[in-house]
């Protein structure tokens, strides 16, 4: 039995007159063009809206805009592969109307407009809103980690800095030593002459010190400006915490909608730590919903007292589990929460039943703190081996009390921990995996801000169609 085979090329085929014909109702082309086309692009804050009266002219905004949507849609955000797209994808053609930028016109366009994308991302979480997609009750706060174009042998520390110009030393001392010798034995046996080893030897001397001195250059710039690290290839970059898995890169801040794991707010930073980063992305989501409070969930790495108290002001009820940590746990004497505080009294209760009064105060930062104590219980006290090696004391800040109410409210609802894991977990899982967006293609801030701006726009798109349809986001764009 024969095999199928295809048509000769040559043949002459009844294809659909309009490329039109290619494109069903339901392809997300069609809304990606009904979605910009109603977007005011110069109040969005686009360049080159308006073309000049003279002088060749250039692509509409409108149009890369909707390139890259369908780019960073379909997993495609490089601007050489979107020029070739735009030769062979028939859903680009139609896109695009047959245009065919060339990679530098994309490229540039993504870099000069860079912080409009994020209007448009915006836009399209009010399109959502309208939909009735977001429950604006509940968001989850989480960060992760996204490779930067920095490798992290690019990137320097003061400790690794400090330590190589250390590691130079020793190594030069070494080398000065050998040469020391070998003029040594030269003089010793006249007439014996240097030989290429020395030549090699002063070049790689010449080769540490070098080094060294550019190490001493890096560390001297961190003096000036008090960074504490700095990277060579994106300046912006910083080296993440190991437990990240992440070298060098970005800290990427979301507040999914618990409804439909929706993206309300999106933030990139190049704070390693996501501690005091909650409230800033809490306010800012509970903004673009449209709601005057809301509540919000994080992990332990959000814990700080200053955030949870902006978040309270500001109308947004904050969910952050303790951490468990200080040096009591960490020597394995009881922790801090096993003392009961009882505000009447304004007194800590001790595991074995003893009241801790207010005994010091000071400063703790911003703060006035107030350490409790009871010397004449310690020393009596049955647990003390479990407890302390002197006398115990209890710190507790002068503005404590927010973080009472918000223990009492999760000890309330335990389960608002299960909605932060199974909501903002989902978003980058496919942004990461699905997408394929580990790592950015681009440098600086700035830039990246802009770049991660069409990654979430792209999820948020993707979700939507999932939900309601492309007819059915196409409707809400023309109502």
């Amino acid at each position: 039995m024969a095999h199928l085979s295809g048509t000769d090329r040559s043949q002459l085929l009844l294809l659909p007159e309009a490329v039109d014909d290619y494109v069903g109702p339901d392809n997300p082309v069609r809304f990606i063009e009904a979605f910009v086309d109603g977007i005011e692009l110069g109040a969005a804050g686009f360049v080159r809206v308006q073309p000049k009266a003279t002088g060749r002219p250039g692509y509409d905004p409108a149009d890369l805009l909707k390139l890259y949507i369908y780019g960073y849609l379909n997993r495609i955000r490089s601007s050489r592969r979107l020029e070739a797209e735009t030769h062979r994808n028939v859903e680009v053609i139609w896109l695009l109307r047959h245009l065919k930028p060339d990679f530098k016109t994309i490229a540039d366009f993504r870099r000069d407009n860079r912080a409009a994308f994020k209007t448009v991302f915006r836009e399209f979480v009010v399109l959502c809103r309208q939909l009735d997609l977001f429950g604006r009750e509940l968001v989850a706060v989480d960060g992760t980690r996204i490779k930067a174009v920095n490798n992290k042998t690019r990137n320097f520390t003061r400790p690794s800095l400090a330590k190589a110009i250390q590691d130079a030393d020793e190594r030069l001392a070494g080398y000065m030593k050998r040469l020391d010798e070998g003029d040594a034995d030269e003089d010793r046996t006249p007439g014996g002459g240097s030989g290429n080893g020395d030549g090699k030897l002063a070049e790689k001397i010449a080769a540490i010190q070098g080094k060294r001195d550019r190490h001493k250059e890096m560390l001297a710039e961190l003096d000036r400006t008090g960074a504490d690290q700095i990277s060579l290839t994106d300046p912006d970059a910083r080296a993440m915490a190991r437990m990240t898995k992440v070298g060098v890169g970005y800290n990427i801040q979301l507040a999914v909608d618990v409804k439909h794991k929706l993206i309300a707010e999106q933030a990139v930073s190049n704070q390693v730590l996501d501690l005091g980063l909650l409230a800033q992305t809490a306010i800012a989501a509970m903004e673009a919903l449209g709601v005057e409070r809301i509540e919000a969930v994080a992990d332990r790495g959000y814990f700080k007292i200053e955030d949870i108290e902006a978040c309270e002001a500001a109308g947004v009820t904050a969910y952050v589990p303790k951490p468990i940590r200080g040096p009591a746990v960490r020597e394995g004497f009881f922790g801090k929460d096993v003392f009961r505080y009882e505000p009447a009294r304004d007194v800590f209760v001790c595991p074995a039943g003893a009241a801790l009064s207010p005994r010091y105060r000071g400063k703790s930062r911003d703060n006035v703190k107030v350490d409790y104590a009871n010397r004449d219980a310690c020393k009596a006290c049955t647990l003390r081996s479990r407890c302390t090696r002197s006398f115990r004391r209890v710190s507790r800040l002068e503005n404590e009390a927010v973080l009472d109410r918000m223990a009492t409210r999760l000890a309330a609802r335990p389960e608002m921990l299960d909605h932060r894991r199974n909501s903002v977990e989902h978003p980058f899982g496919t942004i990461k995996q699905w997408m394929g967006q580990g790592a950015f293609l681009m440098r600086r801030l700035e830039n990246v801000r802009g770049e991660f701006s069409l990654t979430a726009l792209a999820y948020n798109i993707r979700r939507a169609i999932t939900l309601v349809g492309v007819p059915g986001l196409i409707a809400a764009v023309r109502t």
